[in-house]
């Protein structure tokens, strides 16, 4: 079942659209990683969804109706981001009991186990503790909360490697245990692939793409091998990256639309043939150019 519905969906900021005509839906009980570069417009589509910003034209729908103010969503929603503010008055001890008492899934024994396990100062107030404490305690937060749509905006700001590791890994159990939507923003897909079940690509506002983790993996392969023949293969086919790889061999990232007898074929006359990751493909798809940052050096 869709529990978030968007159709031509569009924000504009003054003369600058943040999100532009996007449309999609995300189903229930699904890990949905939101990838796209610092300022596609992240940020803004999660606000909105969360009720948090009205949207400039278009629909959404969340649980069945329009989000913005809308208590049904608050009260079934949680997001988390780096910019969260709570009481300067209460400690983080007190904070998770003032916080159970706004969500009737809130699993208190988690919260507890996540605050030890990552030995955060029972005594020690939110504005005082570093950015990756502070990050590692709004999740905690989020996570406990067992809302039925919980959104994370770049959660991981500020840890360490570690911390990360251990974040993901828990997010992941405690999904199995009590499945809910979540959505994962992030510009490193890479540490988080393994987790997600769909991506939704955006970039400068809009949509590029929306699959399953399995079928972006088996959207694109990469041919190498000698330029001209390269080029020849892949005319009037989809190219998404391409990259000179030294002498008279170039390398060309294209959407795998081809038999298996031709790609025999390829090999044949020397082409070499590498899968490419979801991470590799989401990066070339959001480059301003065809070459990437290699365009820039290659002007004459």
């Amino acid at each position: 079942m869709a529990i978030i519905e968007c159709t031509n969906l569009t924000k504009d900021y003054r003369n600058t659209k943040a999100l532009d005509n996007i449309s999609f839906t995300i189903e229930e009980n699904t890990i949905t990683g939101l990838i796209g570069r610092n300022g596609a417009g992240k940020t803004t589509l999660l606000k909105i969804i969360a009720g948090f910003m009205k949207n400039t034209s278009g629909e959404i729908s969340v649980l069945g109706s329009n989000p913005f103010n809308s208590l049904n969503v608050s009260s079934n929603l949680f997001f988390a981001n780096d910019n969260i503010e709570y009481p300067a008055s209460l400690n983080l001890s007190e904070l998770l009991v003032e916080i159970s008492k706004f969500y009737s899934n809130w699993d208190m024994s988690l919260a507890k186990g996540l605050f030890e396990y990552f030995r955060l100062n029972p005594k020690q107030y939110h504005s005082k503790l570093s950015k990756g404490q502070r990050s590692t305690f709004n999740v905690i937060v989020a996570l406990s909360t067992h809302s039925p749509i919980t959104i994370f905006d770049e959660p991981t700001t500020g840890m360490d490697a570690s911390v990360r590791k251990d974040f993901y890994r828990a997010l992941l159990k405690d999904y199995i245990s009590y499945p809910r939507t979540i959505i994962l923003s992030s510009h490193l897909l890479s540490e988080i692939e393994d987790i997600l079940e769909n991506i939704l690509l955006i970039k400068n506002g809009t949509k590029i793409l929306h699959s399953s983790v399995e079928e972006i993996k088996e959207m694109a392969i990469c041919l190498r091998g000698d330029t001209d023949y390269i080029h020849e293969l892949c005319r009037n086919k989809d190219i998404i990256y391409t990259e000179k790889s030294g002498g008279n061999l170039t390398s060309i990232v294209v959407k795998n639309e081809f038999t298996e007898t031709d790609l025999q074929k390829a090999k044949i006359k020397g082409v070499e043939i590498f899968t490419v990751s979801a991470d590799d493909l989401c990066v070339y798809l959001t480059n301003s150019s065809q070459g990437g940052i290699d365009d820039v050096f290659n002007r004459k």
